[in-house]
């Protein structure tokens, strides 16, 4: 493994600890990905089976670059005798462990193994189809997203509903059993029971609990500043025998309170591990000694914290840049020019520069700007690629073939391409199969419910259910030795191929859904996927797809382009040239943010934002900003007072009108009289 002098002393402290409750509290840029793998490499070193190992983090990205560095800084290993791959720590997701978990012994709480994963899409089918079910003006008047999100937030411990509508409250707690049961019905669960049945497996069977406190002797949890109610109580019970514990975190990073993730998890850790050993990591490896200067001198204004302080040996660098402007198309193209001057006078590359901002609507006026400039970006967390119409079609018709009693992917795929099954003909066969408490599919196969329709539809009904029937058989069997080949013959001999081809105006397009879909059935055949039937192979398939779903941003080549994405999304990125926009009150910190309690968390936030720059930093304010339409005056954000004016220089405004404020003045001075 890696010479352990090449890291500092508490890097080192903190990848020797490895017995007993360890907290390492890692500022931003302090290397901590590279202290955990050497840390699970230090354990191997010292004689811990690998097996006995577990890494969770919350984004496959991060998993995937663990295991890419682990690699790495591993001796290559003989192959065990009889086996193929030697043993290996297990570095996975929290929902992929619970996955790995419920494959086991999901059986004990009455469902199947080979349970289907349903994505958000699915899930706010399903709620919808239960909403249509219960009331007509419930129904009509509830949004399914405001349901699924409350459901979600039961499902994670954050039982705590006391801030949202009763009626809605009520109604949530209506829907949720009939929501259950609709799932359990296609042997389908959501991404929160994924947890929520592992905790309920651990509570209703403890010898499942043993096992797995047996399995993983040592527990290694990342981002654990971002951890909810479930994903604690997960983690304690594996960890509350042998205590082998250790959290990597960053409280002053924790910016996702808004979905779930509880600070206190981190901030009141010796409440439930009293012997635990604190080692902090301070050394920053990404930006200079004056943006780090600024970011500690912001976050300290938090009262709640893990006291840190950020230092570096990259020297002082520049100075950050504040610039005030006019209004928001001025900020835009001022920005743009910036990155411009920095490309051909600096010589700058486009995709060392990125633009982030707190809402997704201040991003209109950016990609304007850019456009006419001619400067090639990419909006992070624009669409994704599995939210494509001729994606969700395809996994719809390989989780449908696989499980035909998955009804949201049966309905989905039923007239796609058209075979002569109508909105009202399926309408009619899901009715049936609410009347008779069946999937759809048991519905089509009906004699009684096939003659119920006219002779066209029904013989409609009877080849598809055949169609359905004779795959699934197929896939069950081991005659299909490439999943590939047999996804492009099905795509092919349905017709949905030709279908996309002329289902846009310009071919082009049509021929580039279907070479998304061709790209997309190539990751079919895995090597990793080693089960004997094309079946389980697809299993495994279809699990990480679902589970998966910050792989599109890595497939894609995007080449030299300028980012552009919100603070939320920005984590654990870094850039050498960063400006920030729109830092005003209303939006940095949010509006809500006093009525809710949470100017901390949006102070973090400005916090996490800084923290992406390397080489030079820019912030900037509107005096106006364009909303419906009109221009609204604005007022800089309360947080810029925070940044020591020593360590900013005022942008030069390039409005081509007076800017209504007075340029001899140091520009802090200007925001603190305008702030009153």
């Amino acid at each position: 493994m890696e010479n352990l002098s090449s890291l500092n002393p508490q890097q080192r402290e903190a990848v020797e600890t490895i017995s007993g409750p360890v907290l390492i509290l890692a500022g931003a840029g302090t290397g901590k990905t590279r202290v955990i793998t050497q840390r699970i490499a230090w354990m191997m070193h010292r004689g811990i089976s690998p097996g006995q190992i577990l890494a969770v983090t919350f984004t496959n990205k991060a998993s995937r670059e663990m295991q890419e560095r682990l690699r790495n800084i591993l001796p290559k290993r003989r192959r065990e005798i009889g086996s193929e791959e030697p043993v290996k720590p297990t570095i996975c997701t929290f929902h992929s462990l619970c996955v790995r978990i419920l494959r086991q012994h999901i059986e004990k709480l009455g469902y199947k193994r080979n349970f289907v994963i349903y994505t958000e899409s699915e899930q706010l089918a399903a709620i919808k189809k239960v909403l249509s079910n219960i009331s007509v003006s419930a129904g009509e008047k509830t949004e399914p997203h405001a349901v699924l999100s409350m459901l979600s937030r039961f499902k994670n411990g954050g039982g705590a509903l006391m801030d949202a509508d009763p009626g809605l409250v009520a109604l949530v707690q209506h829907v949720r059993l009939r929501y259950e049961s609709a799932l359990r019905a296609c042997n389908a669960v959501d991404f929160d029971d994924l947890i929520f049945l592992t905790i309920r497996l651990f509570e209703e069977h403890p010898e499942a609990l043993e096992a797995c406190r047996e399995r993983f002797r040592y527990v290694m949890v990342d981002e654990y500043q971002d951890t909810n109610a479930s994903q604690f109580q997960l983690v304690h019970a594996l960890t509350l025998v042998h205590r082998n514990i250790c959290v990597v975190g960053d409280d002053d990073q924790s910016i996702y309170g808004w979905r779930g993730a509880e600070i206190k998890n981190l901030l009141e850790l010796e409440k439930y591990y009293p012997e635990v050993k604190i080692v902090k990591l301070e050394q920053n490896y990404r930006s200079t000694n004056t943006i780090l200067l600024a970011a500690n001198a912001l976050i300290k204004k938090n009262p709640r914290r893990r006291p840190k302080q950020l230092w570096s040996d990259k020297g002082e660098g520049r100075k950050i840049v504040l610039h005030s402007f006019k209004d928001d198309e001025e900020e835009a193209q001022t920005v743009v020019e910036e990155i411009e001057y920095n490309r051909l006078a600096r010589r700058v590359l486009w995709k060392e520069q990125a633009i982030l901002f707190r809402t997704n609507m201040q991003a209109r006026p950016v990609e304007n700007a850019l456009r006419k400039a001619g400067v090639k970006y990419h909006l992070i967390g624009g669409q994704s690629f599995f939210d494509r119409r001729e994606i969700k079609d395809f996994l719809a018709y390989l989780r449908a073939l696989l499980n035909p009693h998955d009804d949201i992917s049966l309905l989905r795929i039923a007239n796609v391409p058209a075979r002569g099954l109508s909105d009202l003909t399926m309408e009619r066969l899901l009715a049936a199969s609410q009347e008779r408490n069946c999937s759809v599919f048991d519905a089509l196969k009906n004699p009684l419910v096939q003659f119920s329709f006219q002779e066209k539809a029904r013989n409609a009904i009877v080849s598809f259910a055949g169609f359905i029937e004779q795959n699934n058989q197929l896939l069950h069997s081991e005659t299909v030795l490439n999943l590939n080949a047999w996804a492009n013959q099905l795509m092919q001999t349905t017709g949905y191929f030709e279908e996309l081809r002329h289902s846009e105006k310009v071919i082009e397009e049509g021929e580039s859904r279907v070479r998304n879909l061709k790209e997309l059935m190539v990751d079919l055949e895995n090597p990793n996927f080693y089960s004997p039937t094309p079946a389980e192979r697809l299993h495994q398939y279809l699990e990480e797809v679902t589970l998966d779903s910050d792989r599109a941003e890595d497939k894609e080549e995007l080449g030299d382009v300028v980012t552009l994405i919100t603070m939320h999304s920005c984590k654990g990125l870094e850039f050498p040239h960063v400006f920030v926009v729109g830092l005003e009150e209303g939006l940095l910190p949010h509006a809500r943010s006093k009525v809710e309690g949470t100017l901390d968390e949006e102070r973090r936030l400005f916090y996490v934002a800084i923290t992406r720059a390397m080489q030079s930093l820019s912030l900037s304010h509107c005096q106006a900003r364009r909303k419906y339409g009109q221009l609204i005056a604005c007022h800089p954000s309360s947080f810029l007072q925070d940044i020591p004016a020593e360590l900013v220089e005022d942008g030069e405004a390039r409005s081509k009108e007076p800017v209504t404020i007075n340029t001899g003045k140091n520009l802090f001075a200007n925001i603190r009289d305008s702030l009153g």
